[in-house]
C-alpha cells in the first residue's frame, strides 16, 4: 500500500481500488519495496499457497527458484498463467518417489517375514453345483397299488354332487328356457 501512496493524489482511485482487496500482513516494522516484501511473504516453499501476479521480471524469476508458486502476468491484455517452474516440477518428482519407495519400518517387516514370497498363490478350485430347483420340472406323486386309480369309472352318486353349474349367459330367453326345462314355474 505504500508504493501506492507513493505515486501521489493523481492514483487516488488505484489505492481506493486496492482497499477492497484482502490483505495479507508481512510483519515489517517499517515499510520495504513491494518485491522483497512479496518475497518474504511466499517464504522459500510457499507454505500459505499464494499465487503471485506480477508485471515485474525479476520477481518472477526469483519466485521460479521456489517450488509450488505459480505465476501470472499480463501479456498484451491477456493474463497468462505460466507453465510449472523446473524447482516445482523437481519438488513434485520428489515427493512421488518417496511415496513410491519402500519405508524403513515396512523393509524390516519384509525381511523378517517367515513366508516365502516367491511361491505361487493357490487358487481355489470351484465346487460343481447342482441345477438351478426353478427350472427343474416336478416330480410326479407315486400311486400306491392299493388305492383306486384314476382311470375307473365313478359312481353317479359322487358325479352329481361334484358337478359344478355353468354361469347363466345373462340373456332372458335364455334363462326362461332352463326354469321351463327344469319345471319351475314362477
Amino acid at each position: 500500500m505504500v508504493e501506492l501512496y507513493k505515486l501521489g493524489p493523481s492514483a487516488q482511485h488505484i489505492v481506493d481500488l486496492a482497499k477492497l482487496f484482502e490483505r495479507r500482513k508481512c510483519n515489517h516494522r517499517e515499510a520495504i519495496e513491494n518485491e522483497p516484501c512479496i518475497e518474504s511473504v511466499v517464504g522459500e516453499t510457499n507454505k500459505h499457497r499464494y499465487v503471485v501476479a506480477s508485471q515485474s521480471t525479476d520477481l518472477r524469476n526469483k519466485l521460479r527458484k521456489i517450488p509450488a508458486v505459480p505465476l501470472v502476468h499480463i501479456n498484451r491484455s491477456v493474463m497468462v498463467l505460466e507453465p510449472r517452474s523446473e524447482a516445482t516440477i523437481k519438488a513434485k518428482d520428489q515427493s512421488e518417489s518417496a511415496s513410491m519407495g519402500v519405508t524403513d519400518s515396512e523393509a524390516r517387516a519384509l525381511t523378517s517375514s517367515s513366508t516365502p514370497t516367491a511361491t505361487e498363490p493357490t487358487h481355489k478350485r470351484k465346487i460343481a453345483k447342482g441345477p438351478n430347483p426353478l427350472s427343474m420340472k416336478k416330480k410326479k406323486p407315486k400311486v400306491n397299488p392299493g388305492s383306486q386309480s384314476s382311470h375307473e369309472p365313478r359312481s353317479n352318486s359322487s358325479t352329481t354332487k361334484s358337478e359344478k353349474r355353468k354361469r347363466d349367459s345373462g340373456e332372458p330367453e335364455a334363462k326362461a328356457q332352463k326354469v321351463i326345462a327344469n319345471g319351475i314355474t314362477g
